[in-house]
């Protein structure tokens, strides 16, 4: 009878529901695993109508058509997307407040502080031109302004050397992504072409793009083999089972030493090509960092330095010293590396050219013209007002950032997440599908027994 074989396809059909809700529910943690959901389809002896004869079966109950895994390209696209843009915010929030924090402003032992501290020493000078406490105090506070230009200026550039061996770091586990995505593409291509089940394949397959997404702001296109090719600003990094290589071509050497740009290629077997600028991700964020936004800090520092050493060196040279002789240089550097250069070139306070008078006497005009503040107070304010309204508008973005990878991340967990409650509704729904079918094999079995054994009997 035909509905032994129909109970027989609601039971093994069932079997497989209970199958896939247990399987999600035992994947209820696990990072990458996307859901699947057994489908259905109804099963019939005759799919095609003869041409003198009519079937007259109504079902030959229920089939496996497959297993969905609920996965959307769009949303997965878009993760990939958002999550790229994320880590580069992300990272250039995290060094732009380590070099915040060591720049120091406003606080007592920054730049302005000891600027402020090396004006009033000259203003004690003026004051009182012939004592000799004065002139070495006005050393001391000079000693202490380079030494407040020389810490700042070491904070950015420990930075920077910290930020060389991270991209080291970073570009070498792209390369070890990039080449287990290219033989998990392989071995997807196999599984389907042998028909097996790919499903886990594919959630490493999606989680290693994601991985490199977050790490380049790479983008991801599925292959018609159910790969993944993916590429950085357009060019190939994995195509298929085959894995380009990413290299730094510039700025940074394999040592973690360096300077300048920093330039990025990929070497496929077709050869080398130069990554066009503005990439995303952790590598772009500190790409960028050791291209312009360091860089540019330091060059800043620097030209404030260097003005301000011009300016008190031609001050200073216009008046006379204790013992009325012209004034020396007050300061030395060597450029372009002025703030790591810079130094006090008086050792002895009888040379603090105080005077504005020739031949010597106490007088203190100049040291009252030095006190006075001018511009370079100015410049270094700018010059820390600019980064650090850089660093609260990457903050800003990091934040409005946020909120939409966290959308995107909730529309993708409702689809592909796992559901306690749901699967806990599947499984007993499977459950009471058993339960019916078995109760259809009884129920024709008890019919089976009238026909068979009691069918024609007379009591």
């Amino acid at each position: 009878m035909a509905s032994f074989n129909t109970a027989l396809s609601g039971l093994r059909y069932s079997q497989v529901a209970m199958d896939v809700a247990s399987n999600n529910l035992a994947n209820v943690g696990t990072d990458g695993y996307v859901r699947r959901r057994v489908v259905g389809a109804s099963s019939s002896t005759q799919d095609v109508a003869g041409l003198w004869s009519r079937g007259n079966g109504v079902g030959d109950g229920v089939t496996v058509a497959g297993i969905d895994r609920l996965a959307n390209q769009f949303l997965d696209v878009r993760a990939r997307k958002e999550h790229g843009t994320q880590a580069f915010l992300d990272t250039r929030g995290v060094v732009l407040d380590r070099v915040e924090a060591g720049i120091g402003e406003p606080g007592t032992a920054g730049v302005s502080a000891a600027l402020a501290s090396y004006r009033s020493s000259w203003q004690n000078l003026s004051n009182n031109p012939g004592n000799e406490a004065a002139r070495s105090q006005v050393l001391v506070a000079a000693e202490t302004l380079v030494d407040a230009f020389a810490v700042q200026h070491r904070n950015v550039v420990t930075e920077e050397e910290g930020l060389r061996s991270q991209l080291l770091v970073n570009v070498r586990e792209v390369n070890i992504l990039a080449a287990d995505l290219a033989r998990t593409n392989q071995s997807i291509a196999e599984a389907q072409g042998n028909g097996i089940d790919a499903g886990t394949l594919l959630d490493q397959r999606d989680s290693l793009t994601l991985k490199l997404s977050e790490m380049t702001g790479a983008s991801g296109t599925v292959r018609a083999d159910g790969g993944m090719d993916v590429a950085l600003n357009g060019v190939s990094l994995v195509a298929g089972n085959k894995a380009g290589t990413l290299e730094l071509t510039a700025g940074v050497n394999p040592d973690g030493s360096g300077g300048g740009a920093v330039a990025l290629a990929i070497t496929t077997s077709s050869g080398t090509t130069m990554l066009p600028a503005g990439i995303s991700g952790e590598v772009g964020a500190i790409a960028e960092l050791l291209t312009t936004t360091l860089p540019s800090y330091r060059a800043g520092l620097d030209a404030v330095a260097q003005d301000f050493a011009d300016e008190m060196n031609a001050a200073h040279q216009a008046g006379f010293d204790l013992e009325g002789n012209p004034g020396q240089a007050l300061f030395s550097y060597t450029p372009p590396d002025v703030v790591a250069s810079l130094q006090v070139a008086l050792s002895d306070g009888k040379g603090v050219a105080a005077s504005a008078i020739a031949g010597g006497g106490l007088d203190g005009s100049n040291a009252d013209l030095l006190s006075t503040s001018s511009g370079v107070e100015g410049s270094y304010q700018r010059l820390v007002a600019v980064f650090g309204t850089e660093v609260a508008s990457v903050h800003r973005l990091a934040a409005n950032q946020q909120v939409l990878t966290k959308q995107v991340d909730n529309s993708r967990e409702s689809l592909s997440g796992v559901s306690i409650d749901e699967e806990m509704v599947n499984l007993v729904s499977a459950q009471r599908s058993y339960e019916a079918a078995s109760r259809v094999m009884t129920v024709m079995d008890s019919v089976l027994d009238t026909l068979i054994n009691r069918t024609g009997l007379v009591r």
